[in-house]
Parts: C-alpha cells; sequence; structure tokens
C-alpha cells in the first residue's frame, strides 16, 4: 500500500543520479517530491525531464540547498530524504541536515556520496579533500542523531569505465591499453539506475538504519586484467598491454596539476590502493546485494556491450 510507505524528497533530482532515484521512488511506490531550482524551470534543456516528473506524479518544490525557509518547508512535507548533488557542492548539505533536526520528522535521511566509502579510502592526504568533505558529512549527521543510511556504490559505470580506464580517454582502445599496477587490484562499477534501485530500497528497511550500505553487485567487481580479456574477447583481438607502476603513476599525478590529476588520483585509489574491496562488506556494514536479490542489475560485461 502507497500510504504505508515512506514520502520520499530527492535534492539534486535532475542530475544524472538524482533522476534514477525520482524514478526509482516513483516505480517503487512512493509519494515522491523534488526540490527545484528556481532557474531550473526556465531552463529548455530541463522542460521535458520537469514535464516527465510531473507526469509521472512527481511534485515539483521550489528551493535550493542555500534557501533555508525552501529547504523546512519541502522536508517538513515527507518522511524520508536523498540527495544527490554533485561532490563539489557535499558540503552545502549542512543547511539541509539543519532543516531535517528542525523539522523532527525526518525517518531516513542519505546524502550525497555514492562513491567509495569516505571512511575507508587511503588517499586522504592527496584527494584535495573530496573524501574529507564527505566524512565531515558523515560526522555531521551523526552528532545532529539524524536517521541515515550511507550508500557507498564506488565508481558509477559512467566514470572510467567508457575508457576502460585510460586517462583522458573517452571511448575503449582498441590497440593499446595502459594497466595500473599488477592489474589484479579489484573496482566496483555501478549503473545509476541500479544505484537508485538500491538505495530507495532502504527507506523503509530498518535493517539499514545508521548503516553503510555496500554495492558489490556479482557481474560488477572486475580488475583490470579481468576488464583488457573481457574486451578482448568482444572485439575479436588482443591488445598491447602497458603496465604503469605505481611509481610512475604517482609521478604523473605530481607533475600533473589539480585538478588534471584528479582522475589520475582516482585510478591510484581504486586501482592500486584497492579502495572499493580491501575490506569485507561484513565487518563495516550490509551488503545491498544481498539484501535487495529482486534488483536485476546491468554487470560490466553487458555494459561494455554497449560500447561495441
Amino acid at each position: 500500500m502507497e500510504e504505508d510507505k515512506s514520502r520520499i524528497l530527492v535534492i539534486g533530482a535532475t542530475g544524472r543520479l538524482g533522476r534514477e532515484l525520482v524514478k526509482s521512488s516513483v516505480d517503487l511506490g512512493h509519494r515522491t517530491f523534488a526540490l527545484i531550482r528556481e532557474p531550473t524551470f526556465s531552463d529548455p534543456n530541463k522542460s521535458q525531464l520537469l514535464q516527465s516528473f510531473s507526469l509521472n506524479g512527481v511534485t515539483l518544490l521550489k528551493g535550493s540547498l542555500n534557501d533555508y525557509s525552501s529547504l523546512l518547508d519541502a522536508v517538513k512535507r515527507v518522511d524520508a530524504v536523498v540527495c544527490a548533488v554533485p561532490s563539489k557542492h557535499v558540503l552545502d548539505q549542512k543547511l539541509l541536515i539543519q532543516a531535517i533536526k528542525e523539522a523532527g520528522c525526518i525517518k531516513r535521511f542519505i546524502p550525497s556520496e555514492f562513491g567509495a566509502d569516505p571512511d575507508k579510502v587511503q588517499i586522504c592526504n592527496m584527494d584535495y579533500g573530496f573524501y574529507e568533505k564527505k566524512a565531515e558529512i558523515r560526522r555531521l549527521i551523526e552528532t545532529e542523531q539524524i536517521p541515515y543510511t550511507f550508500v557507498s556504490c564506488n565508481l558509477l559505470m559512467r566514470i572510467l569505465l567508457p575508457s576502460l580506464v585510460q586517462p583522458g580517454v573517452n571511448s575503449p582502445p582498441r590497440d593499446k591499453l595502459q594497466i595500473f599496477g599488477d592489474g589484479n587490484t579489484k573496482a566496483v562499477f555501478v549503473k545509476e539506475c541500479d544505484v537508485a534501485a538500491y538505495t530507495i530500497s532502504t527507506i523503509d528497511d530498518s535493517r539499514t538504519l545508521n548503516k553503510v550500505l555496500y554495492l558489490r553487485p556479482p557481474g560488477n567487481v572486475v580488475s583490470m586484467n579481468e576488464l583488457a580479456e573481457m574486451w578482448e574477447s568482444k572485439i575479436g583481438k588482443k591488445l598491447e598491454k602497458v603496465y604503469i607502476s605505481e611509481q610512475h603513476l604517482l609521478k604523473t599525478i605530481q607533475d600533473t596539476a589539480y585538478p588534471s590529476n584528479m582522475e589520475l588520483i582516482f585510478i591510484y585509489s581504486i586501482f592500486i590502493k584497492g579502495d572499493h574491496t580491501y575490506f569485507s562488506i561484513e565487518s563495516c556494514g550490509l551488503d545491498g546485494t544481498e539484501l535487495y536479490p529482486h534488483v536485476k542489475h546491468i554487470t560490466v560485461s553487458k555494459f561494455l556491450d554497449t560500447l561495441l
């Protein structure tokens, strides 16, 4: 019954993950609200999306993370809040946390993380505060005793995977492939629509209250060597492989100016340090694929088929 399901507010609803969160929320029978910034209503590139939201029964609320009264009004209308703003705006959630605290009606808050676990990454001294800011938001949520679920989905498939982890390239190579480290460290890639389905599934699930939900779906946890093998079988051709050592990668990061070096820093974090997979889920949180076997996720192999 829809009445039994939480009413969900999605913030950052017009972004690539945000729109999938809205869709999943509607598909799973939640009354869904989207906080939309005023300029977006007159943006011709977003008009079709906003129209589709409305046609699917989504209530569009005018407001922004910088406008406290609009946040408070929006939060008071729902039971759960999911934020999907880009990483550069992650600290802008502070006002939202204040509004959630004042409203006192929110049973679940899922902040904007949707990447590697900021409490687990081993590169905090070299990422220009990228994960530190996300950890800061976690600590604030805990301090204010706001009921939460943190979703750690690692990499969205549109990041690094379309190039087979080749820096500065947008399409997969067909001749030569750089492989970082020994090529055996595993990364996790998840499609936005699947991240959204797992995320919305947590909202009314008491098991995920005040826990970290990790996503490592079968077929989505792969090393660079496995990626290369998969791609070679799809294109029917062997690639020349160039192995890049940790020292060489660190030197390139050092020699590349910020923010151009961030892609390399993420590659170092994932494929050298193993920040997605060096720890067991059981010791730190919950496994989303075990909790929600109904989510039929897109595998890395299926995604690679779309690049052929």
